[in-house]
C-alpha cells in the first residue's frame, strides 16, 4: 500500500502575499481523493520527531535556539518564515513524517512526505524555507539503526541541495546527488558528491537525456540500498524562483525514469515534496500530483 504523511499543520498559515504556497499542502490531497488515485487508507499523520533525532543530524546549539525562538534577525531572514512556535512545530512534525515514510519505503518499496524536502537546512543554520534538514535527518535514522548501508539522495529540485550536501560531505555511506539551475537560488553552491548544474532554460529533452545518461551508472557505482528522493516541481518553466524550462510532462518523465528504476532494481525510495512556485496553483499541484500516480501504477 502507498503511504504518504500528511498533517494539517503542513498548511501553517504565513502573511497574506507569502510567496511560499502552503495551500498545495491540502489541495495536493484533495486532489487525489477525488480522482481516486488514493483512498484515506493511504495516509498517515506524522507526530512530533523525538528531539534526539534533530540533535543526530544538527547542531544542539542551533536546535535549542531555533526551539526557543532565539535566532537573530538575520537567520531569521535568511528562512524565508516568519518565526513561531507553531511553526517550529510543524518542522518537527515533517521531519517525522519523512522519518516514518522511509521505514514505510522499506515495508512496501515506496513512500511520500507530502511536505518535506527541506534540503537547504544546514547543520547548524536554516535557509530558503528549511529549517531542519528531513532527509538527512530519516538518513541518519536509517543509520544508526542498521536499516541502510548505502544510501543515495537524488534532489531534483531547481535549487542545489546544498544543505544536505554540507552535512553528509565527510559521510561516506551517503551519496549526496543534486542536479539543478547553474545560476539559480543559492549563488553559492555547496559540494554534493555529485553535482549536475543545468544552463537557464533547460527543456525537456536537455533535462531528460542528462538525468537518463547519469542516474543509471550512479545506481551501479554508487550501489545504493536506499534511496530519497527530493521530487521538487520547482523546475517547471512556470515556476517563478526557477530558470529551466520543463513542461509538466517533462517533469512527469522525469519522476518516472527515478521511479522506474528504483522498482526495477528492487530499491526501496522515500519522496519528500521539495520546491514548486508556478503562478496558478493549479500547475504545481498537477505536477506534483503526476508523482503520486506514477507511484501508485509503477509500484502496485
Amino acid at each position: 500500500m502507498l503511504k504518504i504523511a500528511w498533517s494539517e499543520i503542513y498548511a501553517h498559515p504565513l502573511p497574506e502575499n507569502h510567496r511560499f504556497p502552503m495551500e498545495k499542502y491540502n489541495l495536493l490531497p484533495e486532489q487525489l481523493l477525488y480522482e481516486g488515485t488514493i483512498t484515506p487508507e493511504n495516509f498517515f499523520a506524522p507526530v512530533l520527531l523525538e528531539e534526539k533525532y534533530i540533535t543526530n543530524t544538527h547542531a544542539s546549539e542551533y536546535w535549542h535556539r531555533l526551539k526557543n525562538q532565539e535566532l537573530t534577525k538575520s537567520e531569521v531572514r535568511k528562512t524565508g518564515f516568519p518565526m513561531s512556535d507553531q511553526l517550529v512545530q510543524r518542522e518537527i512534525t515533517i521531519m517525522q513524517g519523512t522519518v516514518q515514510a522511509a521505514l514505510f519505503a522499506l515495508e512496501f518499496g515506496v513512500a511520500f512526505n507530502i511536505a518535506g524536502g527541506t534540503h537547504h537546512a544546514f547543520t547548524d543554520r536554516g535557509e530558503g524555507f528549511c529549517l531542519l534538514n528531513d532527509i538527512a535527518i530519516a538518513a541518519n535514522y536509517l543509520r544508526e539503526r542498521n536499516l541502510a548501508e548505502q544510501i543515495l539522495v537524488v534532489d531534483l529540485d531547481v535549487h542545489q541541495g546544498n544543505g544536505t550536501a554540507q552535512i553528509f560531505q565527510y559521510t561516506s555511506d551517503v551519496f549526496t546527488f543534486s542536479m539543478h539551475g547553474a545560476k539559480n537560488y543559492p549563488m553559492h553552491k555547496e559540494k554534493s558528491d555529485m553535482d549536475i548544474a543545468l544552463p537557464d532554460g533547460a527543456d525537456d529533452a536537455i533535462y531528460l537525456r542528462k538525468l537518463r545518461e547519469v542516474l543509471p551508472r550512479l545506481l551501479d557505482e554508487v550501489m545504493p540500498d536506499f534511496i530519497f528522493f527530493q521530487s521538487g516541481v520547482d523546475v517547471l518553466a512556470s515556476d517563478k524562483l526557477g530558470r529551466l524550462g520543463l513542461t509538466i510532462n517533462g517533469c512527469r518523465e522525469r519522476d518516472q525514469v527515478v521511479l522506474e528504476l528504483c522498482h526495477r532494481n528492487q530499491l526501496p525510495v522515500a519522496l519528500s515534496m521539495g520546491g514548486g512556485y508556478s503562478e496558478k496553483i493549479a500547475h504545481i499541484v498537477e505536477a506534483h500530483a503526476n508523482t503520486y500516480r506514477l507511484a501508485q501504477k509503477i509500484f502496485f
